[in-house]
């Protein structure tokens, strides 16, 4: 039997772009059930998805992240293709991505972005994903190309087992760092990015989204590997401690007197800090490790095809 695909389209104000977006899905994945989540628009885009044959559905929570978490508890399907409703993304690939996820056996291919118009990236944009996705990537050991890609495929195991908890832009961040730290099998595969139709705009804003990502990104780096974590803040608060307190003691060594006593306090507050850090860090280690492995038996409660059985 086939695999039952969802094609998944969170939304916000994209009146403009979303029937070409559903009627090109309709084109490459005639089988597949489109669902148009909608975001408390103030435009028609709900209403313009509805009579273009997309079921659509409302998420009252703002942002992209909870858009996300709904659609991914609410549908039920082999696989899933998600997709901005924008139409900036390489549509026709999507049974080539499809394909890639069946092949190989994988939980998400991801549509990485390759520019076909100078206007589809605003400057920061591009730079900020550079950036972001080096961060992750120099953390996790795994080379990245585009972290915050929209477009995406999911298997059933992925999706069921993905511990949502981003409520914005920031989703894109924690569907990669999820795949990276329960390491589940995906691969990027390069796609076409247009510039969003005239009349269409981005809802991303590139400073304030950008350190919410970024603040994502440190937060999962501490919940995935607290170790590294809170080694990291061992060795500052450590190198401060010795920094402050070396010429505290040398000075008592010449003087058999401490007259610095606020430098003296504030060395050896750092590094009992320093200690507390440390063991944090393991306590923490081992309560991550354990909630590892109850996403992990999550992720195996599904196959693909289970839909079909």
């Amino acid at each position: 039997m086939k695999n039952k695909i969802a094609v998944l389209i969170p939304c916000y104000n994209e009146e403009v772009a979303i029937k070409k977006v559903i009627e090109d899905f309709k084109k490459i994945l005639p089988d597949a059930k489109i669902y148009v989540y909608d975001n408390n628009s103030t435009d028609k885009t709900a209403e313009i998805a509805k009579k273009a044959g997309a079921i659509v559905k409302f998420e009252p929570y703002q942002g992209k992240g909870n858009v996300v978490r709904r659609m991914f508890a609410d549908i039920d399907a082999d696989i899933y293709v998600m997709s901005d409703g924008d139409e900036t993304y390489d549509i026709k690939k999507a049974p080539k991505l499809i394909k890639e996820l069946i092949d190989n056996d994988l939980d998400m291919v991801v549509g990485a972005r390759k520019e076909v118009d100078l206007a589809a990236y605003r400057v920061g944009h591009r730079w900020g994903n550079i950036l972001l996705t080096k961060l992750v990537q120099s953390f996790f050991h795994q080379n990245l190309i585009d972290m915050l890609s929209g477009y995406r495929v999911f298997s059933k195991r992925f999706v069921k087992s993905f511990p949502a908890q981003s409520t914005g832009f920031e989703t894109e961040t924690e569907l990669t760092v999820h795949a990276l730290s329960s390491k589940l099998p995906f691969k990027e595969i390069e796609t076409d990015y247009f510039a969003r139709p005239k009349g269409s705009e981005s809802k991303l804003s590139t400073y304030k989204d950008g350190i919410r990502i970024l603040l994502m990104i440190v937060n999962l780096i501490k919940d995935e590997r607290p170790l590294l974590f809170f080694n990291i803040l061992t060795i500052l608060c450590f190198l401060s401690s010795l920094w402050l307190g070396i010429p505290v003691v040398e000075e008592y060594f010449e003087t058999h007197l401490v007259q610095k006593f606020p430098r003296a306090f504030l060395s050896m507050g750092l590094m009992i800090l320093s200690g507390i850090s440390f063991f944090v860090g393991l306590i923490l280690d081992s309560i991550s490790k354990s909630r590892k492995e109850t996403r992990r038996l999550s992720y195996l409660r599904y196959n693909i095809g289970d839909s079909n059985k």
